[in-house]
């Protein structure tokens, strides 16, 4: 219905039912469509964030994406368990069980020809050399029944199709990202963000910030600012509310990589400070937040990532020492204002 209003250039407002719901007493449908019609001649109808039609094709894309993804990561693990409970043991001595070397023997183990242990020597590659007993330790005693491989081989097939697919939607997407380019350079200009980051956030939010009026509002809409429950005095749940089920992840991830980077320890600071006081996990939040404010501030302005606080973390070393020898006569200062003697 949208689809189709929005091609006649109809303006169409999809509110949340949270912010419209009637009154009391008037349940009914011809009650409730009355007083949605009063609220809206008045402006007190919030439209919902409805990207334009290109970002929502794009946003489709790339959470089909998402979706094989975790399909593939649960094909990889279903592969693996199937050697386990065939008594083979060998994702504890790989540290890929889906490399060169694995995979051989993975193959090996799951054809027609009888055990060899030298063949399977024979098919380990580099550094795997040196753990030849190890291998052949995880590999003793298993026995696979014909069921079994036919099993491994349509869960094999299975993985393959998919990463098939994967490969077919990222040409698609990378065909209809092309007039974003500019808007994905800008945004990898920050800490942790990837092409396929960037393509995830703009599939999401799209790259014109005047929809969400405020970065606050954006935060919020992604849900990741915490709650405001309070009623009588009393603070109840903080908790941050479960929007955002696709941005959200994907700013977590970046915010985990971003705090891990030594080049750039801009985002680190910040997290090991939070994190002595609120945790580890709400640290991982605010810092998530904290890179969707700056997406924010980049895509409205054009501006390459560079925080007005930036010079405090990467300052020289002589300006360090400098700034302490004058916090330390501050701080003289202060006691000797205070009746005090320092010597």
């Amino acid at each position: 219905m949208f689809n189709i209003l929005e091609k006649r250039g109809i303006r169409v407002v999809i509110a949340n039912p949270k912010w419209v719901k009637a009154v009391k007493g008037n349940k009914d449908d011809t009650k409730d469509s009355k007083w949605i019609g009063d609220l809206f001649r008045i402006g007190l109808v919030k439209s919902s964030f409805i990207p334009a039609k290109d970002i929502r094709i794009l946003r489709e894309l790339t959470r089909y994406r998402y979706k094989l993804t975790l399909m593939k990561s649960s094909e990889k693990n279903r592969f693996q368990n199937a050697f386990t409970v065939c008594n083979v043991a060998l994702d504890s001595v790989v540290s890929d069980m889906f490399g060169k070397s694995a995979t051989a023997i993975t193959d090996y183990l799951t054809s027609d020809e009888d055990f060899d242990p030298q063949h399977c020597i024979s098919l380990l590659q580099r550094s795997l050399k040196k753990k030849v007993d190890d291998v052949l330790a995880s590999i003793e005693g298993y026995e696979i029944t014909p069921e079994q491989k036919y099993r491994i081989g349509i869960v094999r097939d299975h993985l393959h199709y998919i990463e098939k697919l994967i490969e077919q939607v990222d040409i698609c997407i990378n065909a209809m990202v092309e007039k974003y380019d500019g808007a994905i350079s800008l945004l990898c200009t920050i800490p942790g963000i990837d092409r396929s980051s960037a393509i995830t956030v703009i599939s999401e939010i799209g790259v014109d910030m005047a929809q969400f009026g405020s970065s606050k509002r954006l935060c919020c809409w992604a849900g990741l600012t915490p709650g405001n429950n309070e009623s009588a005095g009393k603070k109840k749940s903080v908790r941050i509310s479960r929007a955002g089920v696709y941005l959200k992840p994907a700013l977590v991830q970046v915010a985990h990589a971003t705090v891990k980077d030594k080049l750039n320890p801009y985002y680190a600071l910040k997290y090991e400070r939070i994190a002595k006081r609120r945790g580890k996990k709400r640290a991982i939040i605010a810092i998530a937040r904290m890179i969707l404010t700056a997406i924010f501030s980049m895509l409205s302005t054009g501006e390459i990532w560079k925080p007005v606080d930036l010079f405090k973390v990467d300052m020289p070393k002589h300006l360090k020492e400098q700034q302490l020898q004058k916090a330390v006569k501050q701080a003289v200062r202060f006691l000797e204002a205070q009746g005090l003697k320092v010597s």
